[in-house]
């Protein structure tokens, strides 16, 4: 009887030190110790042996079952010690810090086209955007720019439908401009200053400063004697609000079909300020955009009476503006999705 408690005691030792969770602890309580455990019914079998082994034996009894017991104890708050440590690893601790997810920004380009709006805003100009795919008429015709006009070689146009002829040929916008006709005809005879925002297409050749897609700013004021002078007046006190208060600014005589006369903007390089460096290609100068006065054959076919109304217009590239403001060397960072460069913008 001795050496079967002694086995007893040794196996469920063994049993009770490989239990892994609460629930194998109660079972194990139960098929040793409970009412009907091994231990407990072979305890009640001491009644059967002499009254010398009695004693001896029922008093082994006693100490292995206590032993079984405090084992018992141990492995459950071992147990218990475990769980907790596995509830406090899973549970959301909420007083900590949540983790911050990756925040993007703007794009260099619409930031900056924020910026031009944010100017010529305070000025009385409102935002219009006109469709991408345009008629040629509104591109060209509408715009002085006959079939025959050689200033059509300027723009390499992306026709996407048949050619009709008559102005009815469907395209890409190259520029713009075509908005000013649009607007013109819906809003004459009232005055009118807009900027023409929008995406622009043009079969280029793809270099550091050419891009076959990029965004352009067109600017139109039409109203009773508005004149040159109001035109240098409004698009200086742009430069100077994107590039810096005591920027100097200069207006060269230039050709574009519906403007006249027209003009070329440049500023005062900002780098080298006058004597020449590489940015400004040893001129001292940086152009920014062309502009002029409402050709009168344009405002015409807008529905105005040049005898009694007059305009400015200016068109310029986002993209270049933003080259300028942050230093950008080539136009193919914009549009190359690389976040190294896209993520210095947020």
């Amino acid at each position: 009887m001795k050496k079967e408690l002694q086995n007893l005691r040794n196996k469920a030792l063994k049993e009770l030190a490989r239990v892994k969770d609460l629930s194998a602890v109660e079972a194990w309580r139960v098929a040793y110790l409970g009412r009907k455990g091994t231990l407990t019914q072979l305890l009640r079998s001491v009644g059967q042996l002499s009254a010398k082994e009695r004693p001896k034996v029922g008093e082994l009894g006693n100490r292995i079952k206590e032993e079984l017991q405090t084992a018992l104890q141990a492995r459950i708050q071992e147990l218990e010690k475990e769980a907790q440590k596995v509830r406090e690893a899973e549970t959301l601790d909420i007083t900590l810090p949540g983790r911050r997810p990756p925040q993007g920004g703007l794009h260099p380009v619409t930031r900056t086209l924020n910026e031009i709006i944010e100017i010529f805003t305070p000025l009385g100009f409102s935002v219009y955007e006109g469709p991408e795919v345009e008629w040629d008429r509104y591109n060209f015709e509408l715009l002085n720019i006959p079939p025959d006009h050689p200033a059509r070689d300027m723009w390499d146009t992306l026709y996407i439908a048949p050619p009709y002829g008559k102005g009815q040929d469907m395209l890409l916008r190259t520029h713009t401009s075509p908005g000013q006709i649009r607007l013109m005809q819906e809003m004459a005879p009232a005055p009118l200053r807009v900027l023409i925002p929008g995406r622009c297409y043009r079969y280029e050749a793809v270099d550091p400063t050419h891009e076959w897609m990029f965004v352009q700013v067109e600017g139109l004021a039409v109203g009773k004697k508005i004149t040159m002078a109001d035109l240098k007046g409004v698009l200086s006190h742009f430069a100077r609000q994107m590039f810096g208060e005591e920027l100097k600014v200069r207006f060269r005589c230039d050709y574009f079909p519906f403007v006249e006369p027209g003009a070329e903007m440049a500023i005062e390089c900002f780098v080298c300020h006058g004597p020449g460096c590489r940015t400004c290609k040893y001129t001292g100068w940086i152009e920014i955009l062309g502009a002029g006065m409402v050709h009168p054959q344009v405002l015409r076919n807008g529905g105005y009476d040049p005898a009694e109304f007059s305009g400015f217009a200016f068109g310029m590239g986002v993209e270049r503006i933003a080259m300028l403001k942050y230093g950008i060397e080539d136009i193919r960072y914009f549009y190359g999705n690389d976040l190294r460069f896209l993520s210095q913008f947020r």
